[in-house]
């Protein structure tokens, strides 16, 4: 990002509400919330219906991958790229009817840097900053410790929400934040819903109540979509199902690309994975386009390391390891196992893990690695392999953009150490942004060459709407289901 005034769009002004019967969206989902407070809980359940949504942040990630404003109409940069000043739209308003203001901002960056309660997911983003201050009622200049490319596009994230100052308290039961919808209930396991914030300082929303509605069984979701019940799909988990969605006089399918790598992640604590010919022997050993044709209908792109094609520094990496059972075995020989091993791979009860564990096992077991499966529910799997590291190997979709970084950080779940890809990594963040592409690109293949982890494919963003639906994004570039411009002319 080029130093100096960078100068935004600000956003447009409100429409009238809704007149009439009221809009209501009925939209099926499969990764419920595990909790209301994005900074205090994991997993991308909270932020996929809040964030944009309900809560806002100074700039945010358009479909295409680019920063765009929100609550700062501009901001601009020192000329060492360590001071950025925002500049915030006068008119933003909290849900409660309150300014957001500079101290708002402060409050809110200064109780993710004090980190109490806060997710590493959370608090790793603020590492770079310094200091935080407001200039007057609407400007607030941050300070970084060095420069940071990335450190801006973290704030369109979860790190970088502006919370009501009010509201702090209940953040776990009643979210309050600026955007266009209020958190209305949250019924477990049933549904999360939404409703239109009537003092929305933006352009207005076109819907007065949304249901993001939790299925359990994908083909139930399916079911309900096919006879009525529900206005989108937001995330098809069946893809093999596609075709019942295919009469164009009802359904509309968009299909874009994610930031979510699926990843057949290893524990580099365990000393079997920690050998790089046991992990190369693994990549070998599977054939990930007949897994993505068996297990997501062919729906998938192959990556070959934590890259999705809309980062700047996205080479195809695919080939990297090519599926060959013959070399696959040679390498466990040479490793010293060649009367096989046995390897546990606990995966959480999503849609796409489970199918994708037993195929792997399968595969797995023609090159002498005995793979024990053991599915968890997704709650269960944040605290057990997540947090605790109980696992050998585990196969999860990590959604986040440009989450390669975590691979430089030895105590994240993985427990990949590798000091020259971190040094890469550290020094594509502070440099130029053409520095960044090429240290980016770098590391990218870095990783893959040293089997990191295998990395099956990337998530399709595969959404179906009933044909009065429009608005949506086709790409999937944060972690946000965004309705910020969905409507419906039913």
């Amino acid at each position: 990002m080029a130093a100096g005034a960078v100068a935004l769009t600000a956003c447009t002004r409100p429409e009238a509400p809704s007149q009439g019967e009221p809009v209501i969206l009925n939209i099926g989902a499969t990764g419920e919330p595990v909790g209301l407070d994005p900074s205090t809980v994991n997993g991308a359940g909270t932020p996929f219906v809040l964030l944009y949504n309900v809560y806002e942040t100074l700039v945010r990630i358009d479909g295409e991958g680019a920063i765009r404003p929100l609550l700062a109409r501009d901001y601009s940069v020192s000329d060492d790229n360590k001071v950025y000043t925002f500049n915030l739209d006068g008119l933003a308003k909290f849900a409660s009817n309150t300014p957001v203001d500079a101290e708002a901002v402060v409050t809110s960056f200064d109780r993710i840097l004090k980190g109490d309660g806060i997710t590493d997911q959370v608090t790793s983003k603020m590492a770079p900053v310094d200091s935080v201050k407001a200039l007057d009622s609407d400007t607030v200049e941050v300070t970084l410790k060095q420069p940071s490319n990335q450190w801006l596009f973290d704030m369109a994230g979860p790190a970088g929400i502006i919370y009501d100052p009010a509201g702090l308290d209940t953040l776990d039961t009643k979210p309050a934040g600026s955007g266009p919808f209020a958190f209305a209930e949250w019924e477990t396991g049933q549904f999360v819903k939404l409703v239109r914030n009537d003092h929305y300082w933006g352009t207005g929303t076109r819907v007065d109540e949304v249901f993001f509605r939790y299925y359990a069984d994908p083909n139930a979701m399916n079911t309900a979509m096919l006879s009525g019940q529900l206005d989108i799909i937001s995330n098809l988990t069946v893809p093999q199902a596609l075709d019942q969605f295919g009469d164009p006089d009802k359904y509309t399918v968009i299909e874009g690309t994610t930031d979510g790598e699926v990843v057949l992640g290893f524990n580099h604590d365990n000393p079997q994975l920690a050998d790089l010919k046991v992990r190369q022997a693994i990549n070998y050993g599977i054939d990930r386009q007949a897994l993505v044709d068996s297990v997501w209908g062919g729906k998938g792109m192959l990556i070959g390391s934590m890259v999705a094609p809309t980062d700047p520094w996205f080479e195809d990496l695919s080939k990297t390891y090519t599926f060959d059972q013959e070399k696959a075995r040679a390498l466990l020989k040479e490793a010293g196992f060649e009367s096989g091993l046995t390897l546990r791979l606990r995966v959480p009860t999503l849609p796409y893990a489970p199918p994708a564990a037993r195929f792997i096992a399968a595969q797995l077991k023609e090159i002498g690695v005995t793979v024990q499966v053991e599915e968890l529910e997704f709650a269960r799997w944040l605290s057990e392999v997540y947090t605790a590291g109980d696992y050998d190997m585990t196969i999860v979709a990590h959604v986040e953009p440009r989450d390669i970084g975590n691979f430089a950080n030895p105590d994240y779940y993985w427990h990949y150490d590798n000091p020259a890809f971190a040094d890469l990594i550290k020094k594509a963040d502070e440099g130029s942004a053409q520095e960044q592409v090429t240290l980016m690109k770098e590391a990218a293949k870095m990783l893959a060459d040293d089997a990191a982890a295998d990395w099956l494919f990337l998530l399709p963003n595969l959404v179906i709407t009933t044909k009065e639906v429009s608005g949506l994004e086709q790409n999937a570039t944060s972690l946000s289901f965004d309705l910020t411009s969905v409507a419906t002319n039913r």
